[in-house]
Order: structure tokens, then sequence, then C-alpha cells
């Protein structure tokens, strides 16, 4: 029996399974909900990019300080060191070993007395053997002499007999030569009497340095030999002592550069400090400004000399001095801080003329304003002389507004205003948040140097 199989019709479908589990629901959703995000994402991005490009200006911050009627100084500061005004170095000018030592370190003397002696012995043995040859010399000119004196006679005596036809003109030019023999002799003998003196002075002066003494009064600073040591003085005097003559009274040679030289004057007063005594300030005058120029890795420095009272004996030679010298100063006058002169802004802002600040104008209405710019950046007139007129922002209403001002007196920190648009009280720039600048502005930070009192910060379009 054969068994039939039922095939299904082709107008017939098969049966399909669900196509939507719920696990594919799932993840249509999920798709769903992120795609909403990321729609809302692009919104705000749209937004914000439109917000950036509406918005007029940029809203940036100001570092301001007021201006201030302030006392300024000018100042020129220098080191120094400190010494006695005379220091004599006493030395021997004979050798020898050291016999005695009177003195040491910080004791006083007087101008005469014995502070060393050198051993005598061999310089009182030369002044013996001086003697003995002042003795022998003596000698030998009283033989000369009564040398010359026989030849004279005989002289006298050969003319005598020459005269009566006695003896023969040889002899009688014989009798004349050996009298002026005799005379030379006599010279002679006078001429190593001459020596052997000398020789003998000789002697005595060497034996006296062998007794060393003090040139002046004063104090010994400086001791270089002990008893016992040799000196020796063949090529140059060594040096044993060194005393200053008074330490009540110093000098202080200060080393000024060429820039500040043009400034001091003889007669200027002074004050300086010194690492000993921190807390405390003496004072001094410029006695001179010496000439002769000291060069060291091409900087060339002058010697100051700075007379200075020591009553308490509190200074010392050798200290470091730290000196400051007022060449100038002016009291109640319009102050601003150098950063105020250095600050430029970031972007550039319309000028009286319609120059920008920095753009260097060369006359026209714009002359102000380049002025200011160029002052900043240390344009020079002509002559060669720092242009005077300068270029300062003050935010007014909000917004930086350039001012050009005269400068005067400066101390480094702050400088006088002597003419200009600005009044005390003022607010001027001097940096900008974030240190955002043009290239010729302060650094951030510059506003630092200003007189205390009044920075704060202040936002404004710009």
């Amino acid at each position: 029996m054969r068994s039939v199989t039922e095939l299904p019709r082709r107008d017939e479908a098969p049966a399909v399974p669900n196509p939507l589990p719920a696990e594919a629901e799932q993840r249509s959703s999920l798709l769903r909900r992120w795609g909403w995000w990321l729609l809302a994402l692009a919104v705000v991005a749209a937004a914000g990019v439109w917000w950036s490009q509406r918005k007029p200006a940029e809203t940036l911050a100001f570092e301001t300080t007021p201006v201030e009627r302030r006392d300024i100084q000018s100042r020129v500061t220098a080191t120094g060191t400190l010494s006695a005004l005379v220091t004599v170095q006493v030395g021997s000018q004979v050798s020898g070993r050291v016999q005695e030592i009177n003195v040491d370190y910080n004791s006083p003397v007087k101008k005469g007395q014995v502070i060393a002696r050198i051993d005598p012995q061999l310089y009182e043995a030369a002044l013996e053997r001086a003697r003995a040859n002042v003795l022998a010399a003596k000698a030998n000119l009283q033989k000369a002499r009564v040398g010359f004196q026989n030849a004279h006679r005989q002289q006298e005596r050969s003319k005598e007999l020459l005269d009566k036809r006695l003896i023969s003109q040889a002899e009688q030019d014989t009798a004349d030569a050996t009298a002026e023999a005799a005379q030379t002799d006599v010279s002679s003998s006078e001429a190593a009497l001459a020596q052997a003196q000398a020789s003998l002075n000789e002697a005595q002066v060497n034996l006296k340095y062998t007794t060393i003494i003090s040139p002046t009064d004063g104090i010994v600073i400086s001791r270089s030999v002990d008893v016992g040591q040799t000196v020796a003085a063949s090529l140059q005097a060594p040096t044993l002592f060194t005393i200053a003559e008074d330490l009540r009274k110093m000098q202080v040679d200060t080393s000024v550069g060429e820039a500040d030289v043009g400034r001091l004057q003889p007669g200027q007063h002074a004050t300086f400090t010194v690492d000993a005594f921190p807390g405390e300030r003496f004072e001094g005058v410029i006695r001179q400004i010496r000439n002769a120029a000291q060069t060291v890795q091409n900087v060339v420095t002058y010697d100051a000399v700075i007379d200075v009272q020591n009553p308490d004996l509190k200074l010392k030679p050798g200290m470091t001095a730290n000196v400051t010298i007022v060449t100038d100063q002016k009291s109640d006058v319009l102050a601003v801080p150098n950063a105020a002169l250095r600050f430029r802004p970031a972007t550039p802002v319309a000028q009286s003329g319609g120059r920008t600040p920095g753009a260097g104008a060369t006359g026209g209405a714009g002359g102000a304003g380049g002025a200011g710019g160029a002052g900043a950046a240390g344009a020079r007139t002509p002559g060669g002389r720092p242009d005077a007129t300068r270029m300062i922002f003050v935010l007014r209403e909000g917004h930086p507004a350039p001012v050009p001002v005269k400068t005067g007196l400066s101390d480094g920190a702050v400088t006088e205003v002597q003419a200009g648009e600005l009044h005390e009280g003022d607010p001027i720039i001097t940096a900008q948040a974030g240190g955002a600048q043009s290239p010729q502005g302060s650094q951030p930070g510059g506003a630092g140097q200003r007189p205390g009192g009044g920075m704060g910060l202040r936002r404004g379009p710009f």
C-alpha cells in the first residue's frame, strides 16, 4: 500500500513566528530615547552658537588703582665696602729673624711706639766693621798728608838749589812730580774716608731699622708675623702690621653705575645699612666721585667715596654697605604706578584723533596718542632725551579710556604726573585679567608695584 504525502498548496502561506518579541521592543524604545537626547543637545549647541554671535562685546576684567597724591623720592642705590680713612702697612726694610713683637690684633698704638724688633746681631757686627773701616781710612789720610808735606818741602828745597845752579832741571822736575803725586794721595785718602763714613752711616741706619716703630696713632687691624719668623726684604719690604689711623672716621667706597653717576654730586646726603646691624641706618656725606672708571664684564662703574662718622666703633673695616642716595624729591604730587604706564589693552581702543594705542602716529590729530604709545615703548626725542609724554588708560563708565599725560619724577615704582586730564581718585588700569594685553603691555601682576591702597577688579565691556 503506497503512502501519499500531502504538500501545501501554493496559495497557502506557511506559519511565521511573531516578528517583535519583547527584547526587540526594548531595543527600539532605547534607540528612540537616545535620539531625543541627541536632538536636544544639538538644539542647545545651536543656541549657544547663536548667542555667541549675537553678543556685541566680551566682558573683561581689569585691575585698577586710584590716582593718589604722595611724596616721591628719586634714589640711587649701590653697594660698597667700609674702610678706614687712612690705613698704613708697616713693613721691614731689613731682613732677619723676628726677635720681639709688642702688639697684637686690635692693640692701640701711638706714633713712635716700638711694636716689633728684628734680631740686630748681624747689623751690630756690620756697624763695628764700618767703624773700623773709618778709622783705617782716617789713618791712611793722615799718612797721605804727611807724605804730601814732605814732598812739598823737597820741592821748595829743589827750587832753591836750582836757582843756585847746584842741581839740574831734571831733578827739579822730579821733585815737582813727587809733590803732585803726594797731593793726589791725599785726595784719594779723603775719598776713601768719605766712603768709609758712608758705610758707617748705612750700618747705623740698618741697625736702627731692626726696631719697628708705629708711624702713626691708630689700631692694629692685622698682624702678619710671629716671633721667630724670618722676613726677607731683598726684593720688597714685607708687611708686618696693618694699622688703621682712626676708626671713628671711616669711608665707604661704592660702585655706582655710569647711568646713575651723573645724578650724584659731592655733598649729597647718603644712608646705608650693614648686615651686622640690619635694623639700624647709618648716615654719611659724599666726599668725592672719582673719575677712574672700573670695568667688570663690560659694566662700567665709578667710585663714590662717602665719609662716615663712627663714634661708637660699631662699623668695622671690610663690612658691606647697602647705600641709598636721595637725588631728588617732591611732596604731595599726583602719582601713578609704573605698571599703568606700561599697560596696553589686547584690543585696540579708539583714541583722540582716531588713533590706536601704540600706533606711534607722527603728527596730525593723533600726535598725543602716538606719543604715549611711543613713550611706553621707549621712544626718544631727536635730542636723545626720553619722551615725557606717556599714555595711560582710565576706566570710565566701564570702558578703558586713553589719557595722554606728561610724566616727571619717578622712584622706580610710581611716577609723578605733571600734566594731563587726570584727577585724584581716577581708577587707572594697571593690568587686564588673564594677562590679555598687547605686545607692548606689561605682564600680569605689574600693578604690584603701585603704592598701597585701592586696587580692585572692575568689569566692563571691551
